[in-house]
């Protein structure tokens, strides 16, 4: 008897099957599955976090939720993942984009919650760090929002993000940073913002 070999699903295929999986409202658990990977589909999260399949905007925000549900990132790759079918997509920055930010409390009860483009939100804190990429021309400031999936955060929400800024002698360097739940996030050393 020879192996079959993992066909590569179609677009209807993979709603098909992400829709009888996701039976919850909110992601699946994708950690739990480990099906065969099937290969990569022409299917692209731009900076923005538009989703794109096959050179076309996916304009339906429904799509777009349910395939965000079944995102999985393995390493520096992003998949699709069902229980029975594994593909790879492009992502172009991070996943998601948080769009706006809520301010609860204050010091160490202090708690940045954060929405995405799709609707989810998420507190930063030690499950959901805070970090910003200052390699590029301009700092790039994320929020982990589950498993290892990141929004980038947009520029309005990143200014009130700052206003709430401290600072905090971290290793005997004065860094300035926000605090979520308790924990302080540095994004940039004190003596870097002259």
């Amino acid at each position: 008897m020879s192996a079959q070999i993992p066909v590569k699903p179609t677009i209807n295929d993979l709603t098909a099957t992400a829709t009888a999986a996701v039976k919850e409202r909110g992601p699946a658990p994708v950690h739990l599955w480990n099906p065969p990977f099937c290969g990569d589909i022409d299917m692209r999260i731009a900076r923005d976090g538009t989703w794109f399949h096959e050179g076309g905007p996916i304009t339906r925000p429904a799509m777009v939720k349910l395939f965000s549900s079944i995102l999985r990132k393995d390493g520096d790759a992003y998949f699709l993942v069902t229980p029975v079918e594994k593909v790879g997509i492009t992502v172009e920055d991070a996943p998601f984009v948080a769009q706006d930010m809520e301010v609860t409390g204050q010091g160490d009860d202090q708690h940045l919650t954060f929405t995405t483009n799709i609707g989810e939100t998420a507190t930063a804190g030690p499950d959901n760090p805070i970090r910003v990429d200052t390699t590029g021309d301009a700092p790039a400031p994320y929020v982990t929002i589950r498993a290892n999936l990141e929004a980038k955060i947009d520029r309005k929400t990143f200014y009130r993000m700052v206003d709430l800024g401290e600072e905090q002698q971290i290793n005997g360097t004065a860094w300035f940073g926000v605090r979520s739940s308790g924990v302080f996030f540095p994004m940039i050393p004190t003596a870097d913002l002259a």
